[in-house]
């Protein structure tokens, strides 16, 4: 646990607040997301900021991975989330409705609803267009091809 924690950086940092409800929120849903966090303290008193690791610990269920200096390392299984669609189709298609004025202005406006895909987009004229593809640099394209 330690190795995988030397290359994270802090999640949530402690502040002359204290340990706060809206910081164990945090600290909570960071362990949530991450399983493994780093917190950082800021405040001179040693005894102080152990005791808020284990404070934390006990709080959150949580166990105490690593405390060096400033910093504390926690660790606590992820919790599996269902994410649900909200409204969308699957597959990068989304339903679009395109309202274009009649030519003369005097008859009502066509409605017509499209599926766009993810890399396409609508006009102000109501047509579609893909997203243009990305552009390379002429030095490097040169470069690539030696």
């Amino acid at each position: 646990m330690r190795a995988e924690a030397h290359a994270l950086k802090p999640v949530v940092i402690i502040g002359e607040a204290g340990l706060t409800p809206a910081v164990i929120k945090e600290i909570e849903l960071g362990l949530d997301s991450h399983g493994l966090i780093k917190v950082r303290v800021f405040g001179d008193d040693r005894e102080a900021r152990v005791g808020m690791y284990e404070t934390i610990c006990a709080q959150l269920d949580a166990a105490p991975v690593q405390h060096i200096g400033k910093l504390l390392v926690i660790y606590r299984p992820k919790k599996e989330v269902v994410k649900e669609r909200s409204g969308k189709t699957g597959k990068g298609l989304r339903e679009v409705t395109i309202v274009k004025p009649s030519p003369s202005g005097t008859k009502r406006p066509s409605v017509t609803k499209v599926m766009i895909k993810g890399n396409e987009r609508v006009t102000e004229g109501g047509s579609i267009k893909r997203a243009k593809p990305r552009q390379t640099s002429a030095k490097k394209s040169a470069l690539g091809s030696k």
